[in-house]
C-alpha cells in the first residue's frame, strides 16, 4: 500500500488541517501518516487560538514515519512559523523525501491569519525549491508575490512563483469565478476543469486538494492526471460538504460519496 505524510496542523473542530488529510488519504486509497507541528482551538466559526510545538517535535515525528513506515509522497500543510518552516524543510531534504506538495497555508476559512509574516520569505528560500508542486489558492498566491489579486494576472502569478524553484505551480480556483485550477510546469499552463459546487460548506477543501494531489502522485500518475483527480476528489468534498455540522462554514466531507447509502 502506497504512504502519503501530513506535516501540518491539527484543527480541533476536524474540518481542515491534519484531519481533513487524513480523510482525504483514506478516499484516495493511501496510508496516511502525521507529523503535527501544531494544534489550534478551532471549531467551524473561527480559530480561538494557536499552540505550535518546538520545531524539534515536527523533526523527531517526521524521522519516526520515515524509519519505519516510509513514505511515497508528503503534503505540507499549516506550519505557522519560520523555525517550523525550516526545520521540516532540512529534515524533508535530508531524507530526500519524494513527491513533496506544498499548500502554503496563510489565512483560515474564518479568516484567521495561521501564518506569520517573517515566514514568508522561509517559504519561498528554504521549501518551495524542494516541492514537486506549491497548491496555493489565488489570495495566497497573489500574496507570495506581494501583489493585490488581479485575475487577469494569474498567469503571471504562477509564472513569479515557479521561480522561486518548485517543480510545478497548481493555483487553485474555489475563490474565482471560473473555479478552474492552473497548473503551470515552468513551460505550459494547463487549464483543470470540472464541476463547480454553490455551498458555504468548504471548511477543509483546501487540505483535501492538496492531501489528494499527494496521494495520486504516491500513486504513481503523471502531475497532470493527479491534479486533474484531486480537483474532482475536492470538488466531490465540497458537494457532499457537512452544512449540519456547527454553525459557520461546514467542513467538506471528502468520504461523502464512498459512504452514501450507508449513512443512517
Amino acid at each position: 500500500m502506497k504512504r502519503a505524510m501530513s506535516i501540518a496542523t491539527s484543527d480541533s473542530g476536524a474540518g481542515a488541517g491534519i484531519q481533513a488529510d487524513l480523510k482525504a488519504f483514506l478516499r484516495c486509497g493511501v496510508y496516511g501518516t502525521t507529523a503535527i507541528v501544531a494544534t489550534t482551538a478551532q471549531n467551524t466559526v473561527g480559530v480561538t487560538d494557536i499552540y505550535a510545538f518546538p520545531p524539534r517535535v515536527a523533526v523527531q515525528q517526521i524521522e519516526a514515519i520515515v524509519s519505519d513506515i516510509g513514505a511515497d509522497a508528503v503534503k505540507t500543510g499549516m506550519l505557522f512559523n519560520a523555525g517550523i518552516i525550516s526545520a521540516v524543510a532540512e529534515t524533508i531534504g535530508r531524507l530526500r523525501l519524494p513527491n513533496l506538495v506544498v499548500d502554503p497555508v496563510m489565512v483560515a476559512e474564518s479568516g484567521a491569519v495561521l501564518l506569520e509574516p517573517e515566514a514568508v520569505d522561509t517559504y519561498k528560500n528554504e521549501l518551495f525549491p524542494l516541492a514537486a508542486a506549491i497548491t496555493p489558492n489565488v489570495n495566497e498566491a497573489f500574496a507570495l508575490v506581494g501583489e493585490e489579486v488581479d485575475e487577469d494576472r494569474i498567469e503571471d502569478c504562477a509564472v513569479t512563483l515557479h521561480a522561486l524553484g518548485p517543480g510545478a505551480v497548481i493555483i487553485t480556483g474555489g475563490h474565482t469565478g471560473s473555479g478552474d485550477d492552473l497548473l503551470y510546469d515552468g513551460e505550459e499552463f494547463t487549464r483543470i476543469t470540472g464541476p463547480v459546487h454553490s455551498s458555504e460548506n468548504t471548511h477543509g477543501a483546501g487540505c483535501t486538494h492538496s492531501s489528494s494531489l499527494a496521494s495520486f502522485l504516491a500513486l504513481g500518475y503523471s502531475l497532470p492526471e493527479a491534479a486533474g483527480n484531486a480537483r474532482a476528489v475536492a470538488s466531490e468534498a465540497v458537494e457532499y460538504g457537512l452544512a449540519e455540522i456547527g454553525e459557520g462554514a461546514g467542513p467538506v466531507h471528502a468520504l461523502g460519496k464512498v459512504l452514501k447509502g450507508v449513512q443512517t
